[in-house]
Formats: structure tokens, C-alpha cells, sequence
């Protein structure tokens, strides 16, 4: 009897834990933008890039993880990814990138961590990360007067330093 009981916690947790993967697959390419909102939920932010459609989705509190599709004109799935990586990062250019150009490659910053320094006369958004899916790391991007991009500074996270 307890053999039998064991078996059918042991089947129905497989089954639960295999539920929940797939309600965490990937959106794959070629996807309607009603089945992918149907999968991951109405999107935090959504913007426009020409004829392609931006959806954003943050990810959990901390912040450390933001995903957007790229939605194109037949309002299929072009692409999906998490933004927040060092090659996003890199790819915003100081004294050439807009807050547009920040908002299109790494999205928005929380509300929260974004503020006017002006002792260094700038605006400044700041983005936790993972940086190489592995350090809990920030990355703060001050903009002139003019919302282009000053600096980039990037740091160890002091949310997650450990005494």
C-alpha cells in the first residue's frame, strides 16, 4: 500500500514539474503576438522601432532580468531575448546613444533607480543584471541635458555583497 502511495506522489510531482516547464518555454520565431502575450502575460512596456514592435517584459523584482520580442509588421515573433548582457551593454556608444537607443537594447530601468546627480550634473539610469549569467552586477548609464548618453559605469551589485 505505502509503495503504491509513494508511486502516485512520485507521478503526479513529475507531472506538475513537467506542467511547469512548459509553461516556460521559449517563444519560438513565427508566433502570433496574441499567442506569445497568451504565453508570457501583458508586456511592462511596449515601443515602436520603425515597422517592428517592442514588447517588454521585466522579469522578477531585482530587476536582473528583462526580455523583449521584436514583433514585426504581420504581427508575428521575430525575435525573443533577455537584454540585460554585457554585449547590450557594450553596443550603447557614449556621446552617440539616445535614452531611445537605451530603451530599444536594454529597456527600462526601474522606476526606483533612476534619479538626477547633480553634483555630476546627469541623469542616471541604473540596470541589476547577471552579468555572464553568472555575477550579480549594475550597470549605470548617466545622460547630458540633451538625453544622450555620457558613461557607462559598471559594478558588483552591493545588494548581493555578502560580509
Amino acid at each position: 500500500m505505502r509503495r503504491v502511495s509513494c508511486t502516485l506522489i512520485a507521478a503526479a510531482l513529475s507531472a506538475l514539474l513537467l506542467s511547469g516547464c512548459a509553461s516556460m518555454q521559449r517563444p519560438e520565431p513565427g508566433i502570433s503576438e496574441a499567442e506569445l502575450i497568451a504565453m508570457r502575460g501583458s508586456p511592462t512596456h511596449e515601443m515602436q522601432d520603425g515597422n517592428i514592435r517592442i514588447l517588454e517584459w521585466s522579469a522578477n523584482n531585482s530587476h536582473q532580468y528583462t526580455y523583449m520580442a521584436k514583433i514585426g509588421p504581420d504581427g508575428k515573433l521575430v525575435s525573443y531575448e533577455q537584454v540585460l548582457t554585457v554585449k547590450n551593454f557594450s553596443s550603447l556608444k557614449p556621446e552617440v546613444s539616445t535614452k531611445e537607443d537605451v530603451l530599444k537594447t536594454v529597456g527600462h530601468p526601474n522606476p526606483l533607480e533612476s534619479e538626477y546627480l547633480p553634483l555630476v550634473d546627469s541623469e542616471v539610469w541604473t540596470y541589476r543584471y547577471k552579468e555572464n549569467g553568472a555575477w550579480d552586477s549594475m550597470m549605470h548609464i548617466y545622460f547630458d541635458h540633451n538625453g544622450v548618453v555620457k558613461r557607462l559605469e559598471n559594478g558588483m551589485d552591493p545588494l548581493y555583497i555578502r560580509d
